[in-house]
């Protein structure tokens, strides 16, 4: 938390936990590292000076291989989780990315067998539950304060997830926001943090291939004053991927981030009105 709210935004990085139980280590069929590929790993410390600029900062501490709390709670996994029949297609669940997760990243299966129901519940109400609250109160402070919300949700994606887009002017994305095509927030919000990661030379796309998951989709009211953004940034510009550890651009490109962070507090300040859309 800041000394002081001076910004209606909130930052959070749902992604970013690693703290591994050792009983789940053990039960997996994968080791830790190949756990760890589904983290969106130090994104926290990317933005790890918001509080500096006036925003609290909500980071995770249980990785996404255990919970994902960019799923809904219901979003369950009947091939993973005993007792469940099988309900509407949801294509995240089939492909094993619920709200806990069967696979991690490349489609690699975390346990041999299933979950009893009552575990998956356990998770849901000791950490996913508790995330949810924490962004609501974060989100409704920032309503009473300033009049209005607006929920950054911080990632960062695989080098090989954007490597094959084809890019109009042949330049693939540095940074991808996802504003579910203009449903989760107002414009002149993803403008004003399209142009803070453009002002820092970092190429920018909107919604392709990521437009917003659970989060956006949840918390994106523009008509009512609450905004949700989800950005996410190529792994690579800060991070070897497969030793999962920081690479030699980490710091510079941490200080182009409090700049960017400086710049989407800055949306949020009390004396800039935000338009719903």
């Amino acid at each position: 938390m800041p000394d002081v709210r001076t910004t209606s935004v909130v930052f959070a990085s749902p992604h970013s936990g690693r703290v591994y139980p050792w009983s789940f280590v053990r039960r997996s069929v994968l080791d830790e590292r190949t756990l760890r590929s589904s983290e969106d790993a130090f994104v926290d410390q990317l933005f790890d000076l918001a509080p500096k600029h006036g925003a609290p900062l909500l980071t995770a501490t249980y990785p996404r291989a255990w919970i994902d709390v960019n799923r809904s709670f219901d979003e369950l996994d009947p091939a993973l989780i005993e007792g469940l029949t099988r309900q509407t297609h949801n294509p995240r669940v089939a492909s094993g990315l619920g709200v806990v997760p069967r696979v991690v990243a490349n489609g690699r299966a975390i346990y041999r067998g299933k979950l009893t129901r009552r575990e998956a519940d356990t998770r849901i109400r000791d950490v996913w539950k508790p995330w949810h609250d924490a962004i609501q109160v974060l989100l409704d402070e920032s309503h009473a304060l300033f009049g209005e919300a607006v929920l950054i949700d911080c990632h960062s994606m695989p080098h090989e997830a954007i490597e094959s887009l084809s890019h109009p002017r042949g330049t693939r994305p540095d940074i991808v926001l996802g504003d579910r095509f203009g449903a989760a927030a107002g414009s002149q919000i993803v403008d004003r943090i399209e142009a803070a990661f453009a002002a820092t030379g970092l190429r920018v796309a909107r919604n392709a291939p990521f437009a917003g998951a659970f989060v956006t989709q949840h918390y994106g009211r523009p008509s009512r004053g609450q905004h949700a953004v989800q950005i996410e940034i190529d792994r690579a510009l800060y991070m070897n991927e497969q030793a999962i550890r920081p690479n030699g651009n980490f710091q510079s490109f941490a200080g182009l981030m409090e700049i960017v962070t400086a710049e989407i507090a800055e949306i949020g300040r009390r004396d800039i009105p935000l338009a719903a859309e």
